[in-house]
């Protein structure tokens, strides 16, 4: 089954190719217009136990939300992005999407009672398109949102977004979470987000770094991406959430080292599944290897991808690689399971693989590299 196409847009503003251009993964836009609306799409009926109304989480953390406009050169043109974000700490810390600073270094900061800053992008992250700003919190009066877990997030459960759709300042949009565990595009080709959110609650470009909450007030995501079905930039119902859980393990290392250096194994990997049942392979699931990245650490560890291509089901599928099953001790079904392990790791580590290759089962020891710019998916 084909994957989605999700919409990645940054809006110029002064740009020499004029506004709206599209350059940027995200949906930052930009503007400014401190206009505020609030924009009930399937309110929550039932919201969770202990939970607030839409109105009351607004009034709370509304004040939390921030406007910010970068200067951003690329390709040699320059303009204005601007996106959303989120308070975390009275010391000054925003945290917002990788793509809404991009390259600059500060950025424009404006909050809710009109004041505006100048922040330091302390540090970012295009691998799960997170950024750290800090601002001088003297004369400011910073409101802190506070942090949910997004691993105790459910299908269903009330969701709720407030950011600066089209300039639109804190505008409030509810839903539900309509999925969790998905997978998204990073800002490093061939590499995904995993464990992002799938929200109905309207996002647009302009959302981007803003907070998803849950039916307690409690950012639960970051708003990073839309699928808008080929309609063009608007919400179609279909946006996805960075799980604050990854901010909580990125966002103290960006604090510490302004960056992170990722792990990479080298491999493009599917997962099998029941169509996979005519392939007779010896197993029922796991990564089956497709392609393998030229001096990569896999291909240096004995790896070896597709050998041929059978047509099942009327697909034609690339087979005879190797099965990755384990990393480490850790049971691997998916190639979204892959990516996790490796993720967790960093360029150095030495990992031990489980594979299949025909009827046989061996450990192959891989010494991880350090990921590239662009790279095959899987790891």
């Amino acid at each position: 089954m084909p994957k989605p196409v999700i919409t990645f847009l940054i809006a110029l503003l002064g740009a020499v190719v004029g506004a709206g251009a599209i350059v940027v993964s995200g949906i930052g836009n930009a503007g400014g217009d401190t206009t505020t609306v609030v924009e009930s799409v399937g309110a929550p009926a039932n919201p969770q136990r202990g939970g607030l109304t839409p109105r009351a989480i607004y009034r709370r953390d509304a004040p939390g939300v921030v406007f910010i406009s970068a200067r951003i050169v690329q390709d040699g043109q320059v303009g204005e992005a601007s996106g959303s974000g989120f308070v975390i700490g009275r010391g000054g810390s925003i945290v917002t999407n990788a793509h809404v600073v991009g390259s600059a270094k500060t950025v424009r900061v404006n909050f809710s009672d009109r004041k505006t800053a100048t922040a330091k992008v302390a540090g970012a992250d295009p691998s799960t398109d997170l950024a750290l700003l800090l601002v001088d919190p003297g004369g400011l009066d910073l409101h802190p949102l506070s942090l949910g877990s997004s691993k105790d997030v459910e299908v269903g459960d009330p969701a709720l977004a407030i950011g600066n759709p089209f300039g639109l300042a804190r505008t409030l949009t509810t839903g539900v979470i309509s999925a969790k565990g998905r997978s998204i595009p990073s800002l490093q080709s061939g590499f995904d987000i995993s464990n992002a959110l799938q929200t109905d609650a309207a996002i647009n470009p302009g959302n981007s770094g803003g907070p998803l909450l849950d039916g307690r007030g409690n950012v639960i995501g970051v708003n990073s991406q839309i699928e808008t079905g080929g309609s063009g930039n608007g919400n179609v119902g279909i946006g996805f959430a960075v799980a604050i859980d990854t901010a909580k393990e990125v966002i103290p290392r960006l604090r510490r080292e302004g960056s992170i250096q990722r792990a990479y194994l080298g491999v493009t990997s599917t997962s099998i599944d029941p169509s996979f049942a005519g392939l007779k392979l010896p197993v029922k699931n796991g990564a089956l290897v497709v392609d393998v990245a030229s001096g990569g650490p896999a291909e240096k560890a004995g790896i070896r991808g597709a050998t041929g291509t059978r047509t099942i089901g009327g697909a034609r599928l690339r087979v005879g690689g190797d099965i990755i099953r384990a990393i480490d001790g850790k049971v691997v079904r998916t190639s979204e399971g892959v990516s996790r392990i490796i993720t967790a790791k960093r360029p150095g580590d030495s990992i031990k693989m489980t594979i299949v290759r025909g009827r046989d089962t061996k450990t192959v020891t891989v010494r991880l590299g350090k990921r590239p710019a662009a790279a095959a998916s899987g790891g």
